[in-house]
């Protein structure tokens, strides 16, 4: 796909950067990246990748959009509450920019039709919510020798990692789901809405990097964000010899439906 003078115009600030340039801008527009979760984190994620010119993305996500959300999960305004959130981010992508193709799938995502949904993308956007989605994508992702950036947020906190085949997998640091109850949701615990942006925007970022081959990508490694404190620290990590998904014995050979444990620590 060769540039036209229109898009040379829009992208000019990107492609003057010797890390991308007009084949890398190229690049970007015939890249396909797919967003699972149209909300704090997908918001982002999805407003930047659109304005950077990917040229197809996709977006997973089954909820309609609340006025709860609208602290947040800035691709959505009061005017499209109870619309559905694929059809709302869609809308918001289109006007931003007409050059990408938006593929929406308004579900959730489970065992038995994750691999077919990713197995199109260079690149895959964790931007769920709760934890058996996240070992699900992972999982996959693993599966289907896809690289992903995964992100989680709980009031002024957050934390993301990137994933590429051959190295640590999100199941190497957390091996299973924490038990129900002992880790709150942001529904139960809160959230500071310029986390979400400040998170989503490091994911958007993981993904240009990787399509263009450029930089250094969070692989291996744990960004933990406090911006309540104003912290930022890398924590290094390897793969798991013993890791049930990714090790040379690995206990999971097939993808399968999680469900949280019943913490049974009474308080």
């Amino acid at each position: 796909m060769k540039l036209t003078n229109e898009q040379i115009e829009r992208y000019s600030r990107q492609i003057i950067l010797k890390e991308v340039g007009g084949k890398g801008q190229e690049k970007l527009l015939n890249s396909k990246v797919l967003v699972i979760g149209a909300g704090g984190l997908g918001s982002p994620v999805l407003l930047y990748l659109a304005a950077a010119g990917i040229g197809t993305l996709g977006i997973v996500d089954s909820d309609k959009v609340d006025i709860t959300n609208l602290q947040r999960q800035v691709i959505h305004f009061t005017d499209d509450l109870k619309k559905e959130k694929v059809l709302s981010a869609k809308e918001k992508i289109e006007k931003i920019n007409p050059d990408v193709h938006v593929i929406t799938y308004n579900t959730r995502v489970d065992a038995s039709n994750i691999r077919e949904i990713i197995k199109e993308y260079d690149f895959i956007i964790d931007g769920t919510d709760n934890f058996p989605a996240k070992f699900l994508i992972n999982d996959a992702c693993y599966f289907e020798k896809k690289p992903y950036s995964h992100g989680g947020i709980l009031r002024f906190q957050g934390q993301t990692m990137t994933y590429t085949p051959g190295n640590a997998c999100y199941r190497c640091i957390f091996e299973t789901p924490p038990p129900k109850g002992v880790i709150p949701s942001c529904s139960e615990a809160g959230i500071i809405g310029a986390m979400a942006g400040l998170l989503g925007v490091i994911q958007a970022s993981e993904a240009i990097k990787y399509l263009l081959s450029t930089g250094e990508l969070l692989t291996n490694k744990l960004l933990f964000v406090d911006i309540l404190n104003l912290e930022f620290r890398v924590i290094n990590i390897k793969r798991n010899k013993k890791c049930p998904l990714c090790s040379e014995s690995p206990e999971i050979k097939e993808l399968i439906d999680i469900e949280q444990p019943i913490c049974k620590i009474s308080i």
